[in-house]
């Protein structure tokens, strides 16, 4: 059986940034779907697996998906479509999964978006 590791969230008017927070894992799988379906799996320390599927609440650029493996987390930088602040992470108006939540270092207001926030 597959875990969730924790997800935080952030975004700006271009981009969606998710944080995962999975110290030294391995075999990290990113999938970007252009319908806004975001795929995430991978080993941990101790060879669980992780996994999880977001179905993210605009359309995202497959190619704009870029990943960065640090030592204790992976940050995954995603291109919307379209430019505009989303109302919510998901499409789903559903409350978000408990393992998923507000990344507040790297928030910026929609009205206070400039290049030093974040």
């Amino acid at each position: 059986m597959s875990r969730h590791p924790e997800v935080l969230w952030a975004q700006r008017s271009d981009k969606v940034y998710l944080t995962i927070s999975l110290p030294d894992a391995k075999d990290i799988s990113v999938k970007c779907d252009p319908q806004g379906l975001f795929s995430f799996s991978a080993m941990g320390v101790q060879g669980e697996s992780f996994d999880f599927s977001l179905e993210l609440f605009g359309k995202i650029v497959p190619e704009g998906c870029k990943t960065n493996v640090g030592l204790r987390n992976i940050i995954c930088s995603i291109m919307k479509e379209e430019k505009g602040w989303w109302k919510r992470l998901l499409k789903s108006e559903e409350k978000p999964a408990p393992y998923i939540k507000v990344d507040w270092n790297k928030w910026c207001d929609e009205d206070d978006e400039d290049p030093n926030c974040y």
